[in-house]
């Protein structure tokens, strides 16, 4: 099983995904605060003197103590991140792509004062961003067919894990702020 566990902080904002070795480690280290979802998996252990084997529960989505940071959330722009959030959608022509034949395209071209961030860059095929070249969409007479954003910290962690789980996606989904569907 490769599910992750996600990891909050004790103000129920996501912090990470762990390993079940973390979560155990965290458990058995008394960290956990509180913990929510579904059992995801059990780990066995040793037998006591009565012959009884430990077991440890690990839950889908658990809290640790530490420090809440106020601070505001910026997720690192990367390609597999901004693929993912325009579904592998080339977001001029609207067609479906592996990501082999996807690129980075930035709708404010970067030789034109364009920045590299979340919300001037999409996914596009690579023969729509030769067709677009170093233009403006209007200039190249395309037309963006969704908006970019920047994910919150909610999103963002939805976008690194692939397996994430039922009761962790509705956990999630529910603080996104923009439409990612979800497949």
């Amino acid at each position: 099983m490769n599910a992750k566990i996600l990891r909050l902080n004790k103000a129920g904002t996501p912090v990470s995904w762990l390993t079940r070795e973390e979560t155990a480690t965290l458990l058995v280290k008394d960290q956990v605060i509180w913990s929510l979802g579904d059992t995801v998996f059990e780990m066995h252990g040793g037998y006591n003197r009565c012959g009884v084997q430990s077991v440890l529960q690990l839950p889908s989505i658990i809290a640790c103590e530490g420090k809440v940071h106020t601070n505001n959330f910026e997720p690192p722009l990367e390609n597999r991140f901004l693929f993912r959030r325009d579904k592998n959608l080339c977001l001029y022509c609207g067609g479906i792509f592996p990501l082999s034949d996807l690129s980075r395209d930035h709708v404010h071209p970067l030789s034109k004062g364009g920045a590299d961030r979340w919300t001037n860059v999409v996914s596009s095929c690579r023969r729509c961003n030769n067709r677009k070249a170093d233009r403006l969409p209007e200039e190249a007479n395309m037309e963006l067919l969704a908006i970019p954003f920047v994910p919150n910290q909610y999103e963002f962690l939805y976008l690194c894990n692939h397996n994430v789980l039922a009761d962790q996606m509705e956990f999630l989904s529910a603080r996104f702020s923009h439409h990612i569907k979800i497949n």
